[in-house]
């Protein structure tokens, strides 16, 4: 595989990705957070972020574009940011959008699935500062993902694979590796 200019972060909620992408970041790549499309529209129909108003954003916006629409809408950034560097892509969902940025960028574009279990992440949601879920939430958002999103698609089929079940320290260990084995 030759080294690829985008490397895209899947996995389900509190797995790990956007800690892994900022670990990217770090080592010169630009992160484009997939989900700050959903941010930026709750906010400008004046609603306060929290799971509910998420999803209805999320499904509002692959309702009218399609389920490729976070790619779709985050393509101009992601073009952008390849004119000075190698791109990191923080929450990539759906199929489509694999399929849609695979077609655009072939063999530029690989695929890092950051896996946690579902006991782990429910932890890691329950705790943290910024939206946290109950045990409930995280549930049905996985169901939901898996179901209407076709999160699993691109989490099968990635090219490489961080177990993010043990510290911080082993984690960034993990990324580490990556970064190096992506860059040789």
């Amino acid at each position: 595989m030759n080294t690829p200019k985008i490397i895209a972060m899947v996995g389900m909620a509190g797995a790990g990705k956007t800690a892994a992408s900022k670990m990217f970041e770090n080592h010169g790549y630009t992160r484009i957070r997939f989900g700050d499309v959903t941010d930026d529209e709750v906010k400008k129909r004046g609603l306060p972020l929290n799971e509910a108003n998420e999803r209805a954003v999320r499904e509002a916006l692959r309702s009218e574009l399609g389920m490729a629409a976070y790619a779709k809408l985050n393509l101009p950034r992601i073009d952008e940011a390849l004119k000075t560097g190698p791109v990191v892509i923080d929450g990539m969902y759906s199929w489509e959008e694999y399929l849609f940025l695979k077609e655009r960028y072939g063999d530029n574009l690989a695929v890092a699935a950051v896996w946690a279990s579902p006991t782990t992440r429910t932890q890691r949601l329950s705790t943290r500062a910024v939206r946290p879920l109950t045990r409930e939430e995280t549930f049905s958002r996985d169901k939901s993902e898996i179901e209407k999103v076709s999160k699993a698609g691109p989490i099968a089929v990635a090219d490489y694979m961080v177990v993010n079940s043990g510290s911080f320290e082993e984690l960034r260990a993990q990324v580490e590796n990556l970064i190096h084995e992506l860059k040789c």
